[in-house]
């Protein structure tokens, strides 16, 4: 029986995991679930061997009809008249041929993008942040999530603030859904309503969490979907079943023609044998040898035109398909980046002010130091690497002022807050946030002489 984590509480899932909520799991046990539980991967259909490619090909219609052309016109000669068989024959292998390469390296461009674009996870192992493969994800891993990461697996939430995820991929509702950390849910809880859970190949749109991973790999809900997708097998394009129809239609015209010819030929009493040959020879007459190679070299040419455009197409009649559609609905911007942003000036009205801008933008964020820099929200470890060259560290910030609590950013509010406590008792809040949301709420702006009354004049400066 499936085991339903969101109906357990907390502590049930821990003890149920065997993990640590602030440790994580160490390195030696990470191994070891690895190994037993397997990579947090979807499985996909083994690719065809050589021999079962070349197989596929030949099964298409028109090179069948094609094949029983080559046999007719090799029996029709006598054996003898060789050249128009070997010339369908090459036809055939050259179609073949250039149909295996093209699906062959598609295949292999993207297994390489696959690898290139792995996603990692923030995962507590032995109590220390660690960028960890999400392939290497285990049930029972502590996973750290914030706005903009990839759920590499599904979790049950133990810690959230302000967490919104995007599960339109399961779901279909387009809204962000909020979670939180909580007690059990009801067992017949549906997918949709299972707020305290987080589901594998989501987006998070907001806020920060603490999860504990349930589910790796084909385990997980969108793994239970790739299980089913699995079992279906691939649909024929528009091209493959029009040249379908017209193999079938072109291969009943010519039997009809050469019965009706050797019919006629019987009812003239001819020889019986050259009948047979003539209506064999009429029906490889009939047959149009180049189009499969035609229709080849025209969808290569599609897909050479695709690659320099950067879009890889798994098999060649894919290329017609894509001239079959009228609209292309798309929300991306085409733009490809590393996900990194860089601070390349800070505005203050007095630069002596400079630095206490950076320590309040550090404070009010949630970038953490890692080996190779500073991780998280790209905005957030940009300010903090820039608070860092000034020689103010994050660590060494929040050691002095700890931040005490929070009120995560969201799209209503358009900012964050966070509170810490200083040295000498007091609390300092520190608020990060689009322009328009923070200068609505200031009275005052500091400047060289101190902090002055802030007019309109200030705010649309």
């Amino acid at each position: 029986m499936e085991r339903t984590f969101y109906s357990d509480t907390p502590r049930q899932v821990l003890d149920t995991l065997d993990t640590d909520p602030d440790q994580g799991l160490s390195q030696g046990e990470g191994a070891r679930r690895l190994a037993g539980y397997g990579e947090n991967k979807l499985e996909k259909a083994k690719p065809p061997g050589l021999f079962r490619q070349v197989l596929a090909q030949l099964r298409d219609p028109m090179i069948l009809v094609l094949l029983a052309a080559a046999a007719l016109s090799f029996f029709a000669g006598g054996g003898q008249d060789w050249l128009d068989t070997a010339i369908i024959l090459l036809i055939v292998v050259f179609n073949t041929v250039i149909s295996v390469s093209q699906e062959d390296n598609a295949r292999k461009a993207l297994e390489a993008l696959e690898k290139l674009a792995a996603p990692r996870a923030r995962v507590l192992r032995e109590g220390v942040e660690r960028r960890l493969e999400s392939t290497h994800l285990v049930p029972g891993d502590i996973l750290l999530l914030e706005a903009g990461d990839y759920v590499p697996a599904d979790g049950r939430i133990l810690w959230a603030a302000g967490l919104q995820t995007d599960e339109s991929a399961m779901t279909g509702e387009s809204l962000p859904v909020h979670k939180r950390a909580g007690d059990g849910l009801p067992p017949d809880t549906p997918l949709a309503e299972r707020k305290n859970m987080v589901i594998g190949g989501t987006v998070v749109t907001g806020g920060r969490a603490k999860v504990v991973v349930t589910a790796t790999g084909m385990q997980t809900e969108m793994g239970k979907i790739a299980g089913l997708l699995l079992r279906q097998g691939q649909g024929e394009t528009p091209l493959q079943r029009k040249m379908k129809e017209v193999s079938r239609v072109l291969s009943l015209v010519c039997v009809g023609v050469c019965a009706v010819m050797f019919g006629v030929g019987m009812l003239q009493h001819r020889d019986i044998l050259d009948m047979f040959l003539t209506a064999v020879a009429l029906a490889v007459a009939a047959i149009p040898e180049g189009l499969p190679a035609i229709v080849t070299i025209v969808l290569a040419v599609g897909v050479g035109r695709m690659a320099r455009r950067n879009a890889i197409i798994k098999r060649l009649p894919a290329v017609e398909t894509l001239g079959c559609a009228s609209v292309i609905c798309s929300d991306k911007t085409g733009t490809l980046t590393k996900n990194q942003m860089t601070v390349l000036e800070v505005w203050t009205p007095a630069p002596a002010l400079r630095d206490r801008a950076l320590t309040l933008g550090t404070l009010c964020g949630d970038a953490q130091e890692g080996p190779g820099g500073y991780i998280g929200d790209p905005t957030e470890t940009a300010i903090a690497q820039a608070a860092a060259q000034a020689g103010l560290e994050k660590a060494a910030l929040e050691r002095d002022m700890p931040r005490r609590g929070e009120a995560p950013f969201d799209s209503v509010r358009k900012r964050m807050a966070t509170c810490h406590a200083l040295p000498n008792g007091e609390a300092l809040v520190a608020v990060k946030g689009a322009p328009e949301a923070v200068l609505a709420r200031c009275t005052h702006l500091l400047g060289a002489q101190g902090p002055r009354p802030l007019t309109d004049g200030d705010r649309r400066r």
